[in-house]
């Protein structure tokens, strides 16, 4: 299970991710990419802003390492307010969020990551926060105790999952905007790739910024983390300047390939092919042929192998493609392969 916590490629936050806090755009016109979510929330700050308003409440989902955090503080920026930063993990009572709302100013922004994991007894209070700016506390216990409604002022609550179903209908239908990322395109990775560099003050050629955007999967965070290790290699290894045989060297020692895909990828594919001819072979089957949780197969290899057209999900189990073959260099035998329905 290590190799997977330790992968180059992993989305998920790291402690030295940590460094691109420094990288992340200000302004809505600093954002690269996400073009109709961009435009979507212009629209939202600007009849805000034009009626002196707190902003609605706005939910983001998609995929680790797109940016949902960085949305929230660019609309906190762009409305001019505070932003308090959680977690869903993090509230535990509903004393926590009592404690949070009853700090927090006229227009202020709420950050919860990860909404989907807060708890039931944590959403009941949170329901009447989000829609009538209200926070109902009982005092005392048994026959005497009696409910209290204090007043709040109007906030906004910016929630970003990674699991959209988790979360249950009635947070869900209290967030006015709702808006999925999507994984970002060659050209937008290219220039997040060569602002980044640019920051950091590192002398990267644009055949070297492509290699790295190329095989970042289409995510911002892996992107700035390659680029953090294509840096270390060039001014260890070359003379400090990223050029595509440069970026190529490095990103292939970290057993990175052309498509994004690390060591870990090319297991679940080779398991797949080699003991299972292909599948259909269930998650739980592949798990333990490589020694790795299912879940954290769904939840981290799966979504970039799923997207690049390597795996196909079937009632019966998962089943590599042709794509899958061609890219790993192996015959496809049509005669072996079922046929999906």
């Amino acid at each position: 299970m290590n190799d997977i916590n330790k992968r180059s490629v992993d989305p998920e936050p790291k402690p030295d991710d940590r460094q691109d806090n420094t990288l992340r755009p200000q302004r809505l016109l600093d954002l690269i990419g996400q073009e109709n979510v961009k435009e979507n929330l212009s629209i939202l700050i600007t009849a805000a802003r034009q009626r002196t308003e707190s902003l609605d409440h706005v939910l983001f989902y998609g995929p680790p390492g797109l940016g949902k955090t960085t949305l929230a503080h660019v609309l906190a920026n762009e409305m001019d307010v505070n932003i308090k930063v959680t977690s869903g993990p993090a509230i535990e009572r509903a004393g926590d969020l009592a404690a949070i709302l009853t700090n927090l100013h006229a227009g202020d922004i709420l950050f919860i990551d990860e909404v989907h994991r807060l708890g039931k007894v944590v959403e009941e209070v949170l329901y009447p926060a989000m829609e009538d700016f209200a926070l109902d506390i009982i005092i005392g216990k048994g026959p005497s105790a009696r409910s209290i409604r204090l007043k709040l002022p109007h906030f906004t609550v910016i929630g970003a999952t990674t699991r959209m179903a988790l979360i249950t209908a009635p947070l869900r239908a209290r967030f006015g905007a709702v808006y999925r990322l999507e994984y970002y395109n060659p050209e937008a990775m290219h220039l997040i790739v060569k602002r980044a560099a640019g920051l950091l003050e590192v002398e990267a050629q644009d055949e070297g910024i492509h290699e790295i955007a190329l095989r970042a999967r289409g995510t911002p965070r892996v992107a700035l983390r390659l680029l953090r290790r294509v840096r270390d290699y060039a001014q260890v290894r070359a003379d400090g300047v990223i050029t595509r045989k440069v970026a190529g060297e490095a990103l292939n020692l970290l057993a990175i390939d052309n498509l994004g895909l690390d060591d870990v990828d090319r297991r679940v594919l080779k398991t797949i092919i080699e003991k299972y001819d292909g599948g259909p072979v269930g998650l739980s089957t592949i798990g333990a042929s490589i020694s790795e949780e299912p879940d954290t197969i769904m939840d981290v290899v799966e979504p970039y192998l799923l997207q690049m057209g390597f795996l196909d999900r079937t009632p019966q189990g998962r089943v590599a493609t042709r794509q899958a073959y061609e890219h790993l260099d192996i015959p496809y035998n049509d005669g072996v392969q079922p046929r999906l329905i």
